[in-house]
């Protein structure tokens, strides 16, 4: 909950920011828990990374920077589909990136 809260703050706090991405090494310092699932149906979220922080502009769009201070939030891998708070599926082309279904954090990882 205390992630959900945080991620809400920020997107709230920056409501033009990009969706920029960074990878912590703990669950504990995370905006938000990760699973990378084996198919596109059974994702929550569709991503694709693109080449530039501007072009990071969609929940599905992510760009991946190499500090946290540079992050609109920060991912944390999981190793299980139920320690997660959001399933996503990397996909080939900017055009696929979107939430399968609602999701609490539709419309805050940008």
């Amino acid at each position: 909950m205390r992630r959900l809260v945080i991620l809400a703050l920020v997107a709230l706090a920056l409501p033009g920011a990009a969706g920029l991405a960074y990878v912590v090494d703990s669950d504990y310092e995370a905006d938000v828990l990760v699973y990378v699932v084996d198919s596109d149906y059974e994702a929550d979220l569709l991503v694709y990374v693109v080449d530039s922080d501007y072009e990071a502009d969609e929940d599905g769009l992510w760009y991946f920077v190499d500090s946290d201070y540079e992050a609109d939030f920060t991912v944390y891998y999981v190793d299980s589909d139920y320690e997660a708070d959001l399933l996503i599926y990397f996909v080939d082309s900017d055009y696929e990136a979107d939430w399968n279904e609602g999701h609490e954090l539709q419309g805050r990882l940008h």
